[in-house]
């Protein structure tokens, strides 16, 4: 192992003293290396070096940041096929002909559960056959001179977007491939997509990559992670899904990462998108402040994903939804959109319908680049609902882990303070249930153990029975079932037909 390399170990001061320790570190760092064939091909030093080597035009962090001081909104699609050659071809597609501002790598669902041999196979179906077999890019099986091969064949950064609960391989040989930006963590690519991993194992895998980010960080290669803010994509309220993405802000921040970005899933109400975008950013400043960390120990952007939810199949209407989500990204002054495609609800988009989103969405910028929100009195006073739910939450996480960011997270989450509604995990509770009220926003219809205040249940419940009232029924699961299918049926709020 080098020993060139800066890292800090465990300190007795607040934050650093929650770093991995070093010789933790790579004590874990070997056997994750000696976990599959590729890993043997990854050092560390070299890494850095290979890293250094980037222009400054291709590093996410970089990009990311200046578009913010300038107060750009930049696009990313999702995309990956399971081919070194075919995968480059795509990428190229997106950034010439769709005018992506960065590009993704999506990966494969047999590497997201690190079933690596699995993956193998898909990708030697795919030679055979001539089409991906695999739904993304297998990056583990690729090794280092596979992901150099992407990374270098294009002009934009290139972001890891995936879905695995333990990624610390993946993060090990795409970080040191040239991608210079990592999604996910330990509840957000968990709790949506696995059933049987505990949620104290998903948080220590997670604390690793973050760390290795921060190595990275720490020696001169600033590293992007992203939080992955939709969840479940379906019906997250706002003060649920930023107290998560807040949580693993801070767990990130505590590893040494510095490029933080911070993301929210379209709600639909699009008064509720632009203060649930405004609020992220303030209360993610307020609580990494209130951990101990300055203005200057971090670089918070925010990410606005076009809906996440079922479209619908005509493509005409489906224009009309990444739209729609392009208006609130914009007006909020979000730093990134995650554009979706007019083949949503048909399967794995092709790259002509990815470029069809980006181009959709890029006119839609550019008509409201001049425009910007106002603080409208309905946006300001959702804003402060939004803050106060979250307080709630937060503050109640932090004190079940006596101010220690990730065994509260463990214990909120066994006492049902932190709850997703339709998540798989059968490490969360699934009791919370969201409804939209008249105007379409997301309210909670069963609360359960969520700590909000006795006033703010109250207004959840007055204006769930608007909408009651409004459509001459009672409050009932069925709203829950009709809102889940309303847009991929031409409508925002699940109205009886």
């Amino acid at each position: 192992m080098s020993t060139t390399i800066t890292l800090e170990g465990s300190r007795n001061v607040t934050p650093d003293s929650k770093k991995i320790p070093a010789e933790q570190f790579h004590q874990i760092r070997r056997q994750v290396l000696e976990s599959w064939p590729t890993g043997a091909g990854v050092n560390l030093d070299e890494a850095l070096a290979y890293q250094r080597t980037i222009p400054e035009a291709k590093r996410f962090a970089q990009v990311i940041s200046a578009a913010k001081a300038q107060g750009r909104l930049l696009m990313q699609p999702r995309a990956g096929v399971a081919l070194v050659d075919e995968h480059v071809k795509l990428l190229k597609y997106l950034e010439t002909e769709g005018g992506a501002d960065l590009l993704p790598t999506t990966i494969d669902a047999y590497t997201r559960q690190n079933r690596y041999a699995e993956a193998a196979v898909g990708i030697e179906k795919s030679l055979s056959s001539g089409a991906s077999m695999l739904n993304g890019f297998p990056a583990v099986n690729h090794g280092l001179e596979g992901c150099r091969t992407v990374t270098e064949s294009v002009s934009k950064p290139v972001q890891v977007r995936h879905g695995t609960p333990d990624a610390r391989l993946l993060a090990e040989i795409t970080l040191a491939g040239g991608f210079t930006s990592f999604e996910g963590g330990g509840i957000t690519y968990n709790i949506p997509y696995v059933k049987n991993v505990p949620i104290r194992k998903s948080l220590t895998d997670w604390q690793y990559v973050d760390r290795l980010c921060g190595l990275y960080t720490e020696n001169g290669v600033p590293i992007n992670r992203e939080s992955f803010g939709p969840l479940t994509g379906t019906l997250v309220p706002p003060c649920i899904g930023h107290a998560i993405e807040i949580i693993e802000g801070l767990l990130a921040l505590e590893q040494g990462v510095r490029s933080i970005s911070l993301g929210y899933g379209q709600g639909g109400n699009l008064v509720q998108d632009v203060a649930a975008v405004m609020s992220l950013r303030t209360l993610a400043e307020e609580y990494f402040h209130r951990a101990g960390f300055a203005d200057a120990d971090f670089d918070l952007t925010t990410v606005f994903h076009q809906w996440m939810g079922g479209f619908p199949v005509d493509e005409s209407k489906a224009f009309a939804v990444i739209c729609w989500g392009t208006v609130a990204a914009c007006l909020a002054g979000a730093d990134k959109i995650i554009v979706k495609t007019p083949h949503e609800a048909l399967g794995v988009p092709t790259k002509e319908a990815n470029v069809q989103g980006l181009k959709a969405t890029r006119q839609t910028i550019n008509m409201l680049r001049d425009q910007k929100q106002s603080e409208a009195e309905a946006v300001g006073r959702e804003t402060a609902i939004i803050e106060r739910e979250v307080r709630c939450i937060l503050d109640k996480v932090l004190q079940l882990g006596r101010d220690d960011v990730k065994e509260g997270t463990v214990a909120a989450f066994e006492a049902g303070v932190l709850d997703v509604a339709f998540a798989p995990s059968a490490f969360c509770q699934g009791k919370v249930l969201p409804m939209r009220d008249n105007e379409g926003c997301i309210r909670l219809f069963n609360v359960a153990g969520i700590p909000l205040d006795d006033d703010l249940i109250a207004y959840h419940h007055e204006r769930l029975a608007e909408r009651a009232k409004a459509e001459g029924r009672k409050i009932c699961f069925q709203m829950i079932t009709d809102d889940i299918y309303a847009i991929s049926k031409g409508q925002l709020v699940g109205r009886p037909q």
